[in-house]
């Protein structure tokens, strides 16, 4: 029995070992980065910013809104909403705004076949640029200007920081946080050492034509934004993430929607580690394509909200089960795994209320658990998360 308990825990702890010593090495990296900015764009580029939703009406008529103050020529730009199934209120508030809205139905709704749908209507189109936020999101004011000037420097795909919008629960202030964290590592880390970025499903921006070609390819049910990170990757095209592109992003409040969201995004991340790692490592051996590689292994990693309690409870079971030395290594792991956390969160998360939020992480932990086996359902229907007060 002790031989079967220490390979068993072995095999568990090299896993997530490996995970704890990959985010490791970027939280580090990301300490190093050094801020620029880029030079002042010659021309204002053609920009459809889409904001696809799906029973957002909560939320969507001030989305839509917001929108049209961000600080761009007026009529350089177009904000597109993509409304599945709305109510005819909502569709009335938002047709009273200079917006165009676009309906969509399907027999099972995803975001990627509201884009594609929406992209098929407008074949033909002259926009330069395509910009993706989620229902609940407000640009900052710059955003849009920040993107142009990218893409006059020859960006073809770009990721802005999100940033929460709310912080009105504990789950909302640990949703929130786990963001920064994500945009430290995936994005900050990366970036310093040369190596794409994340994407996060909004608050990003392609190459129209490059976006619109792509997504012909994509019909996820859930994680489209991995999908989209690994093909345009696995075709050469490098992702940029700028922190100073603010997005804010609106944040769950409730246990049971994160439980509802970590399944989408761990069953999405697993999915896609099947369908690309396999070919990325033939890619890294065949043609040294490193940037496709680090994505794809990147779905094999362990959820960041689940790993540290995982590691705890490895510890002390072994610990009291007497396994004094395989205890001392999932303690180690767990350190290590707690210096991430040191590194890639902010300074405010240690001011209140953020501090006393984090005591809410058992909660959170469990929560995130539940998810677990919800995972074959995850990626065999779109699981919606609700937004706006209320919810």
């Amino acid at each position: 029995m002790t031989a079967l308990l220490t390979l068993t825990g072995g095999c568990v702890i090299f896993y997530l070992g490996w995970g704890v010593v990959y985010q490791l090495g970027y939280a580090i990296a990301g300490r190093c980065w050094q801020a620029h900015e880029w030079p002042r764009a010659s021309e204002f580029r053609r920009i459809a910013v889409f904001i696809p939703g799906y029973r957002e009406d909560a939320v969507i008529v001030d989305t839509a809104r917001s929108a049209l103050l961000v600080d761009y020529p007026t009529d350089k730009y177009e904000v597109i909403v993509i409304a599945d199934s709305f109510a005819a209120s909502t569709l009335a508030a938002l047709r009273a705004l200079p917006v165009r809205v676009e309906e969509v139905a399907f027999d099972q709704s995803t975001k990627a076949r509201a884009l594609n749908a929406c992209l098929n209507r407008m074949l033909g189109e002259d926009f330069a640029i395509a910009v993706v936020l989620d229902a609940d999101n407000t640009m900052d004011a710059g955003f849009l200007q920040l993107v142009n000037k990218a893409f006059n420097q020859g960006v073809r795909v770009f990721q802005g920081r999100r940033v929460a919008k709310n912080s009105d629960t504990p789950m909302a202030v640990l949703d929130g946080l786990s963001e920064d964290v994500n945009n430290h590592i995936l994005g900050l880390g990366h970036m310093a050492l040369g190596v794409s970025g994340r994407l996060v499903g909004s608050g990003m921006a392609f190459s129209y034509p490059l976006f619109r070609d792509t997504m012909t390819q994509i019909d996820a049910i859930g994680g489209f934004d991995k999908e989209l990170e690994l093909r345009l990757t696995r075709a050469g095209e490098r992702i940029y993430y700028d922190p100073a592109a603010i997005v804010l992003d609106e944040k769950i409040r409730k246990g049971d929607h994160l439980t509802r969201q970590r399944s989408r995004w761990i069953a999405a991340q697993f999915h896609y580690a099947a369908q690309f790692l396999p070919g990325a490592v033939v890619r890294l051996l065949r043609y040294g394509q490193w940037d496709h590689f680090n994505k794809a292994a990147q779905m094999l990693l362990p959820p960041r909200l689940l790993t540290p309690g995982f590691l705890a409870l490895g510890t002390l079971f072994f610990a009291l089960l007497g396994m004094g030395p395989m205890s001392l290594v999932w303690a180690t792991v767990l350190v290590l795994n707690l210096l991430i956390f040191l590194l890639a969160l902010p300074a405010y998360a240690w001011r209140s209320p953020y501090r006393d939020a984090l005591l809410q992480v058992p909660v959170a932990f469990w929560h995130a658990a539940r998810a677990l086996p919800g995972l074959r359902k995850a990626n065999q229907q779109f699981i919606h998360t609700p937004h706006g007060e209320g919810e």
